[in-house]
Formats: structure tokens, sequence, C-alpha cells
């Protein structure tokens, strides 16, 4: 048995005989060096109550080599990708050592969500909401853990598309009062042609969705007063 498999196999077992700190270890397909972590979200934060799982991937060089991690389960997150679950974290990239574990870095990642950094991001969008409004950040965040960390509350049906983008309803319905779509579909996302609310009669434009424009514009707290309807409408009819 070679060492980086004899590390592992002592990190999975240590693990499952750990019964205090709620971090569980399981394998993928039998493999030892493809495996699937999980713990409960923090309490007092927004991600309690769900529990949220990692795609653990170990390189040849383990553990002189950073093991590769992404979160499976969605989770709002300034330092994590809402898109892909990928991970901004010291830890994982140039500050490894090889004391660390498999274990502790799943703890690491727990911590994470403790205390986010926005301003070193993963995801830039989320960040600039937290920055701009952390009540509605929190908001969101706690909406993205009922909805995708928590098993029996996932359900696609059930799912707000406003609230999962963070922003509030009453911006949205405005805009669509106007005549703009709350989405759009290119590759998967819904576009109508409608009539042009600029008037004339005759001209017809590809509708984007305000919610992607509010979105992408921060459109959250302070921000709201400083972007002026003409903007989002010019956004809305590119």
């Amino acid at each position: 048995m070679d060492a980086r498999l004899r590390r592992v196999n002592k990190e999975i077992a240590d693990c499952k005989n750990d019964k205090t700190s709620n971090i569980r270890i399981d394998l993928v397909d039998s493999s030892p060096f493809h495996l699937i972590g999980s713990f409960p979200g923090p309490s007092d934060t927004p991600y309690a109550g769900g529990l949220f799982k990692v795609d653990i991937v170990i390189p040849d060089s383990y553990p002189f080599q950073p093991v590769k991690m992404k979160f499976i389960t969605k989770v709002y997150h300034p330092n994590v990708s809402s898109a892909s679950g990928a991970i901004c974290l010291d830890i994982l990239k140039d500050a490894w050592s090889p004391v660390l574990t498999l274990k502790s870095t799943l703890i690491s990642l727990q911590s994470l969500l403790c205390s986010p950094e926005p301003d070193d991001p993963q995801d830039a969008e989320v960040a600039k909401h937290y920055t701009a409004s952390r009540r509605s950040f929190e908001e969101t965040a706690v909406y993205w853990t009922k909805t995708y960390a928590v098993p029996e509350a996932g359900e696609e049906g059930r799912r707000d598309e406003i609230a999962i983008a963070g922003l509030e309803r009453p911006h949205v319905e405005r805009f669509e009062a106007l005549g703009f779509a709350r989405s759009k579909v290119v590759s998967g996302i819904l576009i109508r042609c409608v009539p042009s609310p600029l008037g004339g009669g005759q001209g017809y434009f590809l509708q984007v969705g305000s919610i992607d424009v509010l979105r992408r514009l921060n459109y959250r707290g302070a921000n709201v007063a400083q972007i002026n309807d003409d903007r989002i409408v010019e956004e809305l009819l590119k």
C-alpha cells in the first residue's frame, strides 16, 4: 500500500470515528481518491439548518499538494461560485500544508461560511450584494440554504426566482408593469419579443429579463437610489 493510500484511509477512518465534529466523508464509486465530504451549516449564520456537500479529489502527490474541493450543494457566499461551487480559500492553494487533513480542511470550509471575505471573492456578484446590503444578502443566503441545503425543501417547483436572485419583489414587479419579462432564455434562459414600450407602434425588440439586469446592476440597498430607471431600461433593451 503506497503512502498516499495509507494516509487517505487513515484520515477517512479518523473522521468516521470522530462523533463530535459532525464532519462526514464518503467514497464515490469505492474510490478512496474521489470523495464526498459533508458538514452542517454553522449555527447563527444564514447557513444554519443546511447540510453542505463537497466534492473532494485527492491529487497524486497528496499530502504535499492540496486537495481539490468544490461545493456540490449550491451556496450563496462571496467566496463560493454560485454557478460552479468553486471555492476561494487560501489553504486550497498557496497556504496548503501537509499537516492539514481532509477533516481539518472541511472544518475550514465550515468556518468560511461564518466569515465571508468579500474583498477576495470567488463570486463577484455575490460579494457586491454582501457589501451593498448585508440584510438583503443574508435573506438571500437563508433562502438558498432552505432551497438547496435542506433536502425536504429543495423542490424545483417551489423555488422563487426573485428570492434566489436576492432582489426585492416590488423592484422586479415595477419593471414587469412596464412590459419587461422577469427572465430570458438563451441556452436555457426565457426570451420574448414584445412591442417596444418606447412607442412607435411597429417596432419589436428582443427582451432580456429584468431579474438578470437588476442582479447584474446590483440593484440593492443604497444602490437603488443611485441607479436611475433610464439606465435599467437601457440595459433591458440591449
